[in-house]
């Protein structure tokens, strides 16, 4: 990669950033340091993917921002970031994906159980969402796996809190450079299937793999008094982000907008999610489904619950 081209690379990089970026003064200072590191000659002699690898460092040094980022593709990337979203690769990269839907399952003692790896898109994942919180919704309880949730979209984000409660929330605001807007976030009144409902217990599974939409779930219901926290604290990202193409094999994230709390202003970015009830992740799910499984046999072990009490008991003991 010749000089000329390198420098046009990383002066695209500081145009996206100057335009985008939802804290003008930091897309100043993260063009000083990108300008600086180039006269350093930092860049020459690196591939593409190198080269991605050393700017993202460069952009990240600043104020820790892990949405900012220059990638490398192996594949030549789209010209706006929507344009991936509307193409066919996507939308199957979704369906092999189980449209972010690792496992949902009743547990022994009629614990649900669900694993979510990524929040597609709501008009993709919606019909995976609407069939797994269907079958959720008898249970007593609920242990909500985001763990390996790498983030995702607020809709969808949305969407899944909304069978958690009973009653509209307005859990979240998003501010947007662009228009110098504030967006509420609600659930939503209505959704499709049956919900789990407002009332019944929730844990939710955080690790320091949990990024972004993950955190927004997993901070949200917290934040509510919806759900307890429990594993580690998650990675720190709460700036949603766009894609923008540099050059044909590289785009750059840059985080457009923040997310808040409604009330106390506050958000994950940078400390991540703190959990309520700290363990090593690893033993998250052990934890929490002792405590969810304490609960079941709270509810007593009469009539129908005969059953369910049993097993409870049973799977308690395995533990």
């Amino acid at each position: 990669m010749g000089s000329e081209a390198r420098t046009a690379q990383v002066n695209e990089v500081i145009r996206r950033l100057d335009a985008h970026y939802v804290f003008p003064d930091v897309a100043a200072k993260l063009a000083e340091v990108l300008r600086r590191r180039l006269d350093e000659g930092a860049y020459a002699d690196l591939d593409d993917a190198e080269f991605a690898t050393v700017v993202t460092v460069d952009l990240q040094s600043v104020n820790g921002d892990k949405h900012v980022r220059l990638r490398h593709h192996l594949d030549p990337v789209p010209e706006d970031g929507d344009a991936k979203f509307d193409s066919e690769e996507f939308r199957v990269e979704a369906e092999l994906e189980a449209f972010g839907i690792a496992a949902v399952r009743r547990l022994a003692g009629n614990v649900g159980y669900l694993d979510t790896t990524l929040l597609y898109p709501a008009e993709l994942a919606g019909p995976a969402i609407a069939a797994a919180m269907t079958l959720l919704a008898p249970t007593d309880a609920l242990l909500l796996d985001v763990r390996r949730n790498r983030g995702g979209t607020p809709g969808t984000s949305a969407l899944l809190q909304s069978y958690l409660v009973d009653e509209q929330v307005n859990y979240l605001n998003i501010y947007e450079r662009e228009g110098d807007r504030t967006t509420q976030m609600w659930t939503l009144p209505y959704v499709p299937g049956a919900k789990f409902g407002g009332t019944k217990p929730i844990w939710v599974l955080t690790g320091p793999r949990t990024f972004s939409g993950g955190e927004d779930l997993a901070f949200s219901l917290q934040q509510q008094g919806r759900a307890k926290t429990v594993g580690e604290p998650s990675r720190g990202g709460a700036h949603p982000r766009e894609q923008y193409k540099v050059d044909t094999y590289l785009d750059v994230t840059v985080s457009i907008a923040r997310s808040f709390h409604p009330e106390t202003g506050e958000n994950w970015e940078g400390t991540g999610v703190r959990p309520d009830i700290p363990v090593d992740a690893e033993k998250a799910f052990d934890t929490a489904y002792a405590l969810a499984l304490k609960h079941v046999l709270e509810l007593g072990d009469t009539g129908p619950r005969r059953a369910v009490a049993e097993e409870a008991r049973a799977a308690l003991d395995r533990l």
